[in-house]
């Protein structure tokens, strides 16, 4: 049997499966080699979307009370870091009745509350948890003496793992979450589509739900990796887990502060995201939302910019062509407007969200110079509602939607 994956197609849109598919591949399988004794050359799985996938076990092993079986991971044509993974399940029977399911090597522990998973426990979220049980479940109920009945009498331990998953941990989000030592199993579907921003605006949702049930009373919203960089060296004294890379989900990330409470937060970004924001957009990809050049001359105009710039922003090329601009006409306030324009947007959309914060906005150049910064003080606060359950658990009954909308590049 083969033990590859198709190499993945930058540009290519085929999908892959999940890491929750994965493993609950891999734990069907290993069922069904403990009860028949012999291995599946496939194994076809249910998936949450109410599909099925079929896979082939790359690595098997049987003994005398256990199987251990492995899938490798095809995440399709999405950037994603377990792609080519071994996915893992080895199953064994105990005496407590019903299917028993543990995190092994490669698979994070939950260090911090807030996710909505049990703080000590494998990081497995909860739409993989019933995909896992329901598909050994299929095979219990297919190859065990007594069928389904075998659960009521004696139960099953499935233990997930991941080798060299602490070492692909270090590629994602989860140490800043507080889950240590291996990945994630994740999946609300059963499938990877690439380039996912149901799964990317999932992220930033979850980041900031961490670090407002941590406690954070600032957040750092930052369009990205660089800008974020950044904005550690403005606030020097935050802890990690308040600075949140947001890419293009200004709004999801506003509205989640807001549902939270959280009292106050700053929106750090370099000149094109920091434009868009000024416009009014909310969600800052380069479909639909393109830099508004006649925009940008009037605001050059009403600062009493040289009308040479005035003309020349009109007739700019990007917005980092316009921060070379004005930085050319040795104009910074423009710059200045534009990030105090951002501010007012930002604040009429926490305000209509029926929230209130501390906010200030800023502008940094692509070596992290602070160009322009402004804020505002919140004139009261307003007490927040209880916040939403976690993600991870809203997830089970309303999957985030996809957006078809390609992201741009930070500037």
């Amino acid at each position: 049997m083969s033990d590859m994956v198709p190499p993945r197609n930058k540009r290519g849109s085929r999908t892959g499966y999940t890491t929750g598919s994965n493993a609950a591949a891999a734990a069907k399988a290993a069922t069904i080699a403990l009860f028949s004794g012999q291995w599946p050359e496939h194994v076809t799985i249910t998936l949450p979307i109410g599909e099925t996938a079929t896979m082939t076990p790359v690595i098997t092993r049987l003994d005398s009370d256990s199987a251990y079986c492995c899938m490798r991971k095809d995440a399709g044509d999405d950037p994603d870091v377990t792609h080519g993974a071994l996915i893992c399940a080895q199953v064994r029977v105990v005496a407590e009745p019903g299917v028993h399911l543990e995190g092994g090597e490669g698979v994070g522990r939950v260090t911090l509350p807030g996710l909505g998973l049990p703080v000590g426990g494998p990081a497995i979220n909860p739409v993989p948890r019933q995909q896992i049980t329901a598909n050994v479940v299929d095979a219990v109920r297919d190859y065990a003496p007594g069928g389904e009945a075998f659960l009521e009498k004696a139960g099953l331990e499935v233990i997930i793992s991941v080798p060299g998953g602490a070492q692909i941990a270090q590629k994602t989000l989860n140490p800043r979450l507080g889950i240590l030592g291996g990945i994630s199993i994740l999946g609300t579907t059963g499938k990877v589509f690439p380039y996912s921003t149901a799964a990317w605006r999932a992220s930033v949702i979850q980041a900031v739900e961490m670090a407002a049930r941590n406690g954070v009373q600032k957040m750092i919203l930052c369009t990205g990796g660089r800008s974020e960089k950044f904005a550690m060296q403005i606030f020097p004294d935050l802890p990690e887990i308040a600075f949140v890379e947001l890419s293009v989900f200004t709004g999801d990330a506003l509205k989640t502060c807001v549902a939270h409470g959280v009292p106050a937060a700053a929106f750090v970004g370099m000149i094109g995201k920091m434009i868009k924001t000024a416009q009014g957009h909310m969600q800052t990809h380069v479909a639909g939302n393109q830099v508004d050049f006649a925009f940008l001359a009037q605001i050059c105009r009403e600062v009493g910019a040289p009308d040479e710039l005035v003309q020349a922003v009109a007739q700019a090329n990007t917005g980092r062509h316009v921060l070379e601009l004005c930085q050319q006409y040795g104009q910074q306030a423009p710059l200045q407007r534009i990030v105090e324009l951002a501010l007012e947007q930002c604040l009429r959309f926490i305000a209509a969200q029926g929230g209130a914060m501390d906010f200030e906005t800023i502008l940094v150049d692509f070596d992290g110079t602070v160009l322009a910064r402004a804020a505002a003080t919140a004139a009261g606060r307003l007490t927040a509602a209880a916040p939403p359950p976690p993600l991870i658990e809203r997830l089970l009954s309303d999957p985030l939607p996809e957006d078809d909308a390609v992201a741009e590049d930070e500037p």
